[in-house]
């Protein structure tokens, strides 16, 4: 779980930079740089605030719930934090081309009409998104822990956050190897199986309290090969959502899921198509 911890922080801490940054260059070819410099810090620590604000209430929720109504509220942040992860893979698929600009014309216009309240808004947003995802991830991931596990979090989160800014100034000076692209593909595929692990782990608990069939339990057992009760065993499940004794309904869901994100990849995103149309006329 440490890892998961390490790798999520470092992805989203990277993305957040990258906002940070395309914002920062942007001002600083302009003669307003020392006034918008404050706004854009500014909206930096609001958008933080606002990723703070959110854990805080997870938080007060989590020690305000008990016995199965802390289940449904663990399987739905879950459930949830998988259907994210899987959405902003798909999204940044789709505008990750086109961010900067996008992110350029948003400071533009807020310079035409002289708002700065404007801009600092913009960065919120974009660093309040990226806050708010890596909450709920690690939320869903099982993060709230107290006492030495709660300590361990902390340590990993910091960890991953120190890796986030060598790898920031690594892209920023550009490399054959370690690019932009390589970078998002690679983390997009270890999203994807944190996801799929992560639903597997929601359903694999609707099973347990009963509220989904198991059909058949267990379908097969590969605990011979590898056992996911032991240390590599139990890494390799977290991340990828293995299981040594599965139910088929596990199985099922997860192959399901796996189709459902290969299908979508193979779609060509809507600029493309619009290009392809635009090229046959």
């Amino acid at each position: 779980m440490m890892g998961n911890t390490v790798f999520i922080v470092w992805r989203e801490s990277v993305e957040a930079m990258l906002v940070i940054g395309i914002l920062y260059a942007w001002l600083s070819s302009r003669d307003e740089v020392r006034a918008g410099l404050r706004f854009l810090w500014g909206g930096v620590l609001a958008g933080l605030g606002l990723a703070a604000l959110l854990a805080l209430v997870m938080l007060k929720v989590q020690d305000e719930l008990a016995g199965e109504t802390m289940e449904y509220f663990q399987i739905g942040m879950m459930l949830l934090a998988a259907g994210l992860i899987t959405q902003m893979v798909f999204w940044m698929r789709r505008h990750g081309r086109t961010l900067k600009r996008d992110l350029e014309a948003g400071m533009d216009r807020a310079l035409e009409r002289a708002n700065w309240w404007g801009m600092a808004t913009l960065a919120a947003l974009a660093v309040g998104r990226e806050g708010a995802e890596t909450v709920i991830f690690l939320y869903g991931m099982g993060m709230a822990q107290g006492g030495a596990g709660q300590l361990a979090f902390w340590g990993s989160a910091a960890l991953g956050f120190g890796a986030a800014l060598l790898s920031f100034w690594l892209l920023s000076r550009g490399g054959r190897f370690f690019s932009w692209r390589v970078f998002f593909r690679f983390s997009e595929v270890v999203l994807l199986l944190l996801a799929a692990a992560l639903l597997v782990e929601g359903v694999d608990r609707m099973i347990g309290m009963g509220w989904l069939p198991p059909l058949v339990d267990p379908l097969w057992d590969t605990s011979a090969l590898l056992d996911d009760s032991t240390r590599i065993g139990g890494l390799i499940a977290a991340l990828t959502g293995y299981r040594t004794q599965p139910a088929l309904l596990v199985v099922l869901v997860y192959a399901a899921y796996w189709a459902m994100v290969f299908l979508a990849l193979r779609r060509p995103s809507q600029p493309q198509q619009r290009v392809s149309a635009a090229e046959a006329g």
